[in-house]
């Protein structure tokens, strides 16, 4: 089971545990957190979502700010990619995997400290995608 943030297109939010999210299927399911035990999961559809962001703790720290800058120490083994969301919303990190024209695509945050280990961005969702 991962824990994962839903981010959706129209400003919700859902968190919860999934197990069949698979960035070329359609659809995955979502059991949400504050669900009561032995509700049905949720299904969510990836036209709907901006972003699905696989975090190491659904409570995260309200007070972190995100950093969208690499550690000069540390240079990334991925190429350095930058998502601007619709919303205005920016997120710097590394890809392996981009290619203009997929649905989506995975950045890992530039930001050691972040909560989020991953984030698997909707193409659909975003303005501009570009390499630094």
């Amino acid at each position: 089971m991962n824990k994962v943030v839903a981010r959706f297109a129209d400003g919700r939010t859902l968190k919860g545990m999934t197990a069949d999210f698979l960035p070329a299927k359609s659809s995955f399911h979502l059991s949400a957190a504050d669900a009561p035990e032995g509700a049905t999961p949720l299904e969510i559809h990836m036209t709907e979502l901006k972003a699905l962001f696989f975090v190491k703790d659904l409570t995260g720290d309200p007070q972190h700010v995100e950093r969208n800058v690499f550690d000069p120490a540390r240079p990334p083994a991925a190429r350095k990619i930058k998502a601007v969301f619709k919303d205005g919303e920016v997120l710097v990190g590394t890809t392996t995997g981009y290619q203009a024209g997929r649905p989506g695509f995975f950045i890992v945050p530039a930001d050691e400290d972040s909560n989020i280990e991953r984030c698997f961005v909707v193409t659909a969702a975003t303005s501009e995608v570009s390499f630094l």
